[in-house]
């Protein structure tokens, strides 16, 4: 009989409904030696929680996250709040002994970042970064054809997050809804927002970054903002454009905006090798997009593969051959896996040290886009 991990998780926002589908449908698929129990969720607004926490089954609620980190009955800590509060919470939780899940990105800073790792490191805790794109399976499948070395010497990284969201210059900043636009809550836009995603699948697939040269724009300089009832300036990044190379030879060229209009969530990358290359879009997220020089050249061509067969990455665990799955499953998918560390005592990726590098690239394409020269990536450690 499987072991319950209660869980206390802090944020009733989007990624916390993502996070608590996950919990409560990982046991279903997978046969673990833990099941995540939804202990007790915290927000600051009581009645918005209870409501939250009656919806999807958690059996208390905090309004204070310093209650739910003394409580006893809480074994994992997940972190679902706005950037600028990762930090003093993970640090508490370390200190309290609590596991710790903290969603994307790690922190404000790599300097934040590493006193992070330190915290979760020096008390022993086990601990995991939400980066959920790497349990795609059609991007995990990618992450072992390239493992494999089927691409053989890989040449150019290319990926590009689009979203139009931001564009109306009425659309206010800060406030619960709209902290992702104020600087202070998010420390950055579109770089710790969606080329966090970007670099975090990269460094997984193509291993390190070495250097950076960055540009960015900040389109509506003013917004008013709904905290202070302020017209105020726009700290943020609303388009961010990197090249870069990485520590194997090949280049990256990285684009991120809120302002391609047409485009929610066009998430897309591309690895081109000496042999084969590959393609994924998160629009079509159960396909993976394969050429390889070596067919016959009356055939050669891209083929389209659909990811959905029991010998393609964690689809044993679902549906008969042919039936696709969707977003949510990606973090269900990470939740098993995290399970699984847990029971077998392995780290499981990307824990705070793996998410501390995808910090130093995001600090590094900023500092580079404000100084206009290449920036090459901090080696803190």
């Amino acid at each position: 009989m499987s072991r319950p991990l209660n869980i206390g998780m802090i944020g009733y926002g989007f990624m916390g409904r993502a996070h608590s589908n996950a919990y409560n449908r990982v046991s279903n698929f997978f046969e673990l030696e833990y099941h995540p129990v939804l202990k007790a969720v915290c927000g600051r607004n009581a009645e918005a929680v209870a409501a939250f926490a009656n919806t999807w089954g958690y059996e208390s609620t905090e309004t204070d996250w310093r209650q739910l980190l003394a409580r006893a009955d809480i074994d994992a800590i997940d972190i679902c709040v706005p950037n600028n509060l990762h930090k003093e919470i993970a640090l508490a939780a370390a200190e309290a002994g609590k596991i710790i899940l903290c969603e994307k990105p790690l922190a404000l800073s790599a300097i934040e970042g590493e006193q992070m790792c330190q915290a979760v490191e020096k008390a022993g805790v086990t601990n995991m970064v939400w980066y959920n794109y790497r349990r795609v399976p059609a991007v995990t499948l990618a992450k072992e054809i390239i493992d494999s070395g089927k691409l053989g010497r890989i040449f150019h990284y290319r990926a590009n997050f689009l979203q139009d969201w931001t564009i109306a210059e009425d659309l206010p900043q800060g406030g619960a809804a709209l902290w992702r636009l104020d600087a202070a809550a998010a420390g950055s836009g579109v770089t710790g927002d969606l080329l966090a995603h970007c670099i975090d699948t990269a460094l997984w697939m193509n291993g390190g970054i070495r250097d950076v040269n960055a540009m960015t724009e900040t389109f509506v300089k003013q917004r008013h903002h709904q905290l202070t009832g302020k017209v105020e300036e726009v700290g943020i990044d609303d388009a961010c454009t990197f090249m870069c190379h990485f520590e194997n030879g090949s280049l990256g060229l990285f684009e991120s905006t809120r302002y391609a209009r047409g485009h929610k969530a066009l998430y897309t990358l591309e690895i081109n090798g000496a042999h084969a290359s590959i393609k994924w879009d998160l629009h079509d997220l159960h396909r993976l997009e394969y050429f390889d020089h070596a067919d016959e050249s009356r055939v050669r061509g891209w083929r389209s593969i659909h990811v959905s067969d029991a010998d393609q990455p964690y689809m044993d665990h679902w549906w008969v051959p042919g039936l696709q799955i969707g977003y949510e499953h990606s973090f269900v998918h990470q939740v098993a896996d995290f399970l699984a560390g847990l029971a077998s005592g392995e780290p499981v990726a990307p824990t705070f040290r793996d998410a501390l590098e995808t910090q130093k690239v995001c600090d590094a394409v900023l500092a580079s886009a404000k100084n206009r020269s290449w920036r090459e990536v901090s080696r803190l450690a």
